[in-house]
């Protein structure tokens, strides 16, 4: 039971939680290890109240996801974990998270909790909601990075609330168009919210959005505060890794069809892993060696 315990929450997923190390890394603390220690303790506990969500959410749509062509395979909707146990391994989980948040600062504990708050929001009635499902899947990425520099205390650049904010809705609207065109006819009954979307709308979206992130980002590694924070202007040099980043990813969303899960096709396809890993070298190169 204990391995179904841990499938319904999702390892795949918890990379997105990898986002809470930003601040560390851009704040210049990386090697500052009581710091690292904080943010690896807050990605553990984020990885087990996104874990016990998930659980949550799969005993909610339960009955839906068992007409599902993937989700039906879940242990929840599959029968393999009882209602009941999945019941009981989302209170338990839950309280064992808030438990460990209790050793960080208070305010980490807030986001932690309104981040929480939200995903039970967003499983009952906002993902129902056109656009502002979007926008609550986008916001998780958010808390994350704010709860990251709450971990540690330090300041985050407006700069970079903006770029996560933007490349969450990059990631959020395609996920959505790989919904609508995979489930086809069957898009409404599983997710009651795509009868209000279609392909050109969520392309629209895509353009607007890919436009904006790369520009954002763009300028932000030549703005003034950029530059005045880490006495160089070369993050310049990361851009070509968000552009291709970028553009993989559409490419796999538009020619190979995917984006259904972001998460998954980041470890699964080596170049744009490869891109990621080489954005993140040379952002630490960077912010480290002058």
């Amino acid at each position: 039971m204990l391995l179904e315990i841990i499938k319904s929450m999702r390892p795949n997923h918890w990379i997105k939680n990898l986002f809470i190390f930003a601040p560390l890394i851009f704040s210049q603390n990386i090697f500052n290890f009581p710091l690292l220690f904080k943010n690896i303790l807050a990605f553990i506990i984020f990885c087990l109240l996104s874990g016990s969500l998930y659980i949550f959410n799969d005993i909610k749509d339960m009955e839906e996801d068992k007409l599902h062509p993937v989700k039906s395979k879940r242990p929840i909707a599959s029968g393999k974990l009882k209602r009941h146990a999945a019941i009981n391994s989302f209170i338990i989980i839950s309280i064992v998270g808030f438990a460990l948040a209790s050793l960080l600062k208070k305010y980490f504990i807030i986001i932690l909790f309104i981040y929480f708050i939200l995903q039970l929001f967003y499983s009952f009635y906002l993902k129902h909601v056109v656009i502002l499902d979007i926008f609550v899947i986008a916001t998780g990425f958010l808390i994350r990075v704010v709860a990251g520099a709450l971990a540690i205390q330090v300041y985050i650049s407006s700069w970079l609330l903006i770029c996560t904010g933007l490349l969450a809705l990059f990631l959020a609207i395609n996920k959505r168009r790989y919904e609508l065109l995979f489930l086809k006819d069957d898009a409404q009954t599983h997710r009651p919210v795509l009868k209000e979307y279609n392909p050109y709308l969520l392309d629209q979206m895509t353009a607007a959005v890919t436009a904006s992130t790369i520009i954002a980002y763009c300028l932000y590694t030549i703005s003034e505060e950029t530059v005045t924070k880490f006495g160089t202007k070369n993050l310049m040099f990361t851009i070509p890794f968000v552009l291709y980043g970028i553009f993989r990813y559409l490419y796999l969303i538009h020619h190979k069809g995917e984006g259904g899960s972001p998460e998954r096709l980041i470890i699964r396809d080596k170049p744009l892993l490869l891109d990621i890993l080489l954005w993140i070298l040379v952002a630490i190169i960077v912010l480290y060696t002058r």
